[in-house]
Formats: structure tokens, C-alpha cells, sequence
């Protein structure tokens, strides 16, 4: 098609023909499946075919368990024994040859995901930064730990530790930077990893291979392909798993999670779904309001954990909010990822359109309506977003986390009204609050952050900026990353003691005048 620029055509297929496994990019012979974009790269539409990845089952499953079992090695491997100095010079290492895969990396997240050019290279050149703040934070880290304490006559240098093997899953919508956000501290901490990448957004992952494979010792990462069923069940069904990190669903974590034998010993790091809404009071600055839920609840379609996927606005103010909203919603710019500012591009699911509409016809079947005039618009790849009010309990919009361009707005007379319904509901991550009274606002603020886990005042839901914890309540999370909670998620504090008497003391100061320990020693890292 020749309205694609030339940087972003394909015109070589990607048969991802390899996996990693103990230090080596193996050669895969066996059955594969076809990767398949739902971007046209022809006139008449047609699916893009982008290229193929392996289809893996319960033999490449249990071989990278092996591998990563036998790396870390009850803790005694070449990895999580090694220097932190040494452990962060790989990680540089592995990042600046990743900032080389740069336009490959983003050209294959608009194909993959539909995600749009500026928020392609936004998401590679975040998580560069994320990881060059994740060495400089366990740079920090590693400063504080090194040193001696003294309390009730014992000595004790307390560090972090690795955990062992990790099972790493990530997202589809953020595929390069919220599963790097699960890889990289794992990793560094002195965990080895198995890594399957989502069902979409996995042939970006193929020019960062090499930089995994050369930057690491052997068997500290592990990447393989196919479904979760059969490969990551049979990865859990092993034991062998000590930490699980995933960012997705919260069926999917807990069917994971029964698969494991010995479930006291597996560590659970997860980012699950969400159904954040927004308050928006009588005295809200409806500009700033509006601008604010039209990028909460459209940014990538939608399709972000942190999306505002329902509105509660006050009764006075409802009929020139959706009116204003509607009529915002309806001026979005629809298009291929990489066309000038665009904003809503092609749902990377096939499937996700007739579920979309689904939810709109339940809607509309119980007294719902679609107030915009191209809500529910239908193309090949897309539906555009439809904006329903009024909308009630019955209807399965208001239950069901959407992931996709639906609106549901409610209206509430009485505050206590979306308090008491996110009170009651499933999920806990964020909410965001827009109003000005601050006499309103302070008892409001008061009670929002006992029911999620943080409080975006005038302004959208979001993750970052990744130094503030990312976590949430009930089903929404277990555990907490940010760059500093991170590091802690993969590790466990463990320490070595010694009573204060002049023969340990000396035993002690031989040790870190001979730098013979790799964790008995004072160094500190620049």
C-alpha cells in the first residue's frame, strides 16, 4: 500500500526460527504458527502476515526449566552468586545493545499491536530509561547494604538475595515495557527467568535475542513460545517455579498458580485487571475534565489496565458533560498506527470487535443508548468507541473490565453512590477525582485511598512515573513494582551474624580486608 512509509512496510517476513536455552538460540524444527497483523498492507483489506514462531508444548517446557533449575543452582550458580558490580556490567551491557533494535523494535509494535508511532517509540525509549534507573537504584540499593549494624552485642550485614527461578509472563497491550518491568528486576536481583511473551507483540522480542543470549551468563534467561496451556502449565506443574510474574489476568493467575505443587513456596508478583473509574464533581473544571477521561479512556483503545473504563458524573452537570464528551469522542482521529495524529488505530484481536458490540447491545437491550452519533461504527479491524448512558448494574458493561473502546457514564445525586459501589467491587487499583472544593475533595481523598491504591487528582489514571509503586487491592494486584518495590519483589532480605567478641571481630575484618566474599564486603559501587 502506498500510503506506508517506506521504514514501516514489510517486506521480509520474521520466521522466529529459534528459542533461547542455556546460552544458546536453538534451532526450533518443530510445528510453528503464523503471526498475522490486523493492519491491511494492501487496498482491498486483507490480514498482514507478519511472519511465524514456534508452537511449543511440554518438551521445550521442561527443557528451559532445566535450564534455568540447573543455573541457578539451589542458589549456589555462577548468576546469583556473582558481584552486584558484575550482575549491573551485564545489564549495561545487554541495554546498549538493545538501543541498536530500536526501529525494528517499534516497527513491530504498531504491526503487532496497532499501537500508534509516537507511543511505539514512547514505550522502547521508556523502558531503556527504566532499566538505566532500575542499575542506578540497585546501585543505591547495594550502597545502603554495605555496611555493618550492631544491636544487642551481634553484628549483621543484612543484603538482598535471589528468590530462583522466575516464570515470566507479560502483557500483550505493553509488551516490550510492562514485561520488562517484571524481567529486568528479576533478573538483576540474581534470579534466572523463563520468559513466554504474550500472545501478541511477540516478534518484536526477536531482535533483542542475541542481546539476551550474549549479555548473560547461560541459563539466566530462557525465551519460549506458544500458548500458555502448554507451556506454561506444564513449566508450573514442575515445582520447580519459585516466583510467578504476571501482568494480565486474574483467571489466569489463579489457574497458574493451582498448577503448582507446592503453592507455600511460590512467590506471586502480579499485575491484574482493573475497572478504574472517574468521579467527576459539580464544581470540576469540565475542560480539563473531559480532556482528562478522553485520554483515560481512549489512550490505545483502551486497552490499558490503568484505562478509566467507567464515569460517574454528577447529576447537575451530566447532560453538558456528555454532550461536550460525545462530541469529543466523535473527532477522534482513526487511522494506521503510523499517520499523523492519529489517536484510535486497529484492535490488534480480531475477536474484540463483536465483543465490543456485545457489550453495547446488552447495554441497549436495558435501557442503555448510544449518545455519540459514531459509537459503534464498524470497519474490518475496528468499531469506533461508543460513548452509553445511561448506563446500570444490569448491564454486563458496568461489570466487565472492557479492555477495548466502550464508555459506560453513570450519573450519582449522593457521593456515597460511586463510593459504595467501588467499595463493593472486585478491583482496587486507581480512581482519578476531578473537582476543586477542597473541603469536598480532603474527606473524599480520605476514604478513595482505603478503597484503591492511588488517587489521581484532576487527571487520568496512569502507571508511571515508574519510581512511584504500581499495585492495587482485591483482584487487581499481589505485590508492588515501581523501580525501588521492584527489586524487593524479586528478592528476600537475608543476612549474615556474628556475636561482638574479638575473635569474630577479627575473623570479620579479614574478610573484608581480603575481599574473598562476595557478600561480606564494604565496596562501594560508583
Amino acid at each position: 500500500m502506498n500510503s506506508i512509509p517506506s521504514e514501516f512496510k514489510i517486506t521480509k517476513l520474521l520466521h522466529q526460527d529459534t528459542y533461547l536455552v542455556n546460552g544458546e538460540l536453538k534451532k526450533w524444527t518443530g510445528e510453528t504458527s503464523e503471526v498475522y497483523s490486523t493492519i491491511s498492507s494492501t487496498e482491498n483489506y486483507s490480514p498482514t502476515l507478519l511472519g511465524s514462531i514456534p508452537t511449543m508444548g511440554e518438551a521445550a517446557a521442561d527443557e528451559v526449566v532445566q535450564s534455568a533449575v540447573i543455573a541457578y543452582n539451589k542458589g549456589q550458580g555462577v548468576w546469583p552468586t556473582m558481584k552486584v558490580i558484575d550482575r549491573i556490567k551485564c545489564m549495561e551491557n545487554f541495554v546498549t545493545q538493545m538501543k541498536a533494535t530500536r526501529s525494528e523494535v517499534v516497527k513491530y509494535l504498531m504491526w503487532e499491536i496497532g499501537k500508534t508511532l509516537g507511543d511505539s517509540e514512547k514505550e522502547f525509549d521508556r523502558t531503556v530509561e527504566y532499566i538505566y534507573d532500575t542499575i542506578e537504584d540497585y546501585k543505591q540499593l547495594d550502597r545502603n547494604n554495605a555496611r555493618f549494624s550492631k544491636s544487642q552485642g551481634v553484628n549483621a550485614m543484612v543484603r538482598r538475595g535471589p528468590l530462583g527461578v522466575v516464570l515470566c509472563l507479560g502483557p500483550y497491550n505493553y509488551p516490550l515495557n510492562e514485561t520488562f518491568s517484571l524481567l529486568i528486576p528479576a533478573i538483576i536481583m540474581g534470579n534466572t527467568v523463563i520468559f513466554k511473551p504474550a500472545k501478541h507483540g511477540v516478534l518484536l522480542i526477536s531482535p533483542l535475542l542475541e542481546a539476551f543470549r550474549s549479555s548473560f551468563p547461560k541459563g539466566v534467561i530462557n525465551i519460549v513460545y506458544g500458548r500458555g496451556r502448554d507451556v506454561a502449565s506444564p513449566i508450573m506443574k514442575s515445582g520447580k517455579v519459585d516466583i510467578l510474574a504476571l501482568i494480565g489476568n486474574s483467571k489466569s493467575a489463579i489457574a497458574l498458580q493451582d498448577q503448582h505443587p507446592n503453592k507455600n513456596r511460590l512467590r506471586l508478583i502480579l499485575g491484574l485487571e482493573a475497572k478504574n473509574p472517574a468521579i467527576i464533581l459539580p464544581d470540576a473544571d469540565l475542560d480539563l475534565a473531559i480532556q482528562e477521561c478522553i485520554m483515560g479512556t481512549l489512550s490505545f483503545n483502551g486497552q490499558r489496565c490503568t484505562a478509566l473504563k467507567v464515569l460517574y458524573v454528577h447529576e447537575t452537570i451530566v447532560a453538558e458533560f456528555n454532550r461536550r464528551f460525545a462530541e469529543r469522542v466523535d473527532a477522534l482521529p482513526f487511522g494506521n498506527p503510523w499517520e499523523k495524529g492519529v489517536l484510535l488505530t486497529p484492535l490488534p484481536e480480531v475477536e474484540k470487535p463483536n465483543y465490543i458490540q456485545e457489550l453495547i447491545d446488552d447495554a441497549s437491550a436495558k435501557g442503555g443508548k448510544v449518545i455519540n452519533a459514531k459509537g459503534g461504527e464498524r470497519n474490518e479491524n475496528y468499531i469506533f468507541p461508543a460513548v452509553l448512558f445511561p448506563v446500570n448494574k444490569a448491564m454486563r458493561v458496568y461489570h466487565e473490565e472492557q479492555f477495548g473502546p466502550v464508555i459506560p457514564i453513570l450519573t450519582f445525586k449522593d457521593i456515597q453512590e460511586p463510593l459504595n459501589d467501588m467499595a463493593e467491587s472486585n478491583y482496587g487499583q486507581q480512581v482519578s477525582l476531578f473537582g476543586r472544593d477542597i473541603k469536598t475533595i480532603a474527606p473524599l481523598i480520605d476514604t478513595l485511598v482505603n478503597l484503591v491504591c492511588r488517587v489521581n487528582l484532576n487527571s487520568s489514571c496512569q502507571r508511571g512515573p515508574d519510581v512511584y509503586p504500581f499495585t492495587g487491592r482485591k483482584d487487581s494486584a499481589v505485590g508492588t513494582l515501581s523501580i525501588h518495590d521492584a527489586l524487593r519483589s524479586f528478592s528476600i532480605r537475608t543476612f549474615v551474624a556474628s556475636k561482638d567478641n574479638a575473635y569474630n571481630n577479627e575473623i570479620l575484618q579479614a574478610l573484608l580486608n581480603s575481599k574473598e566474599s562476595n557478600f561480606i564486603n564494604t565496596d562501594y559501587i560508583l
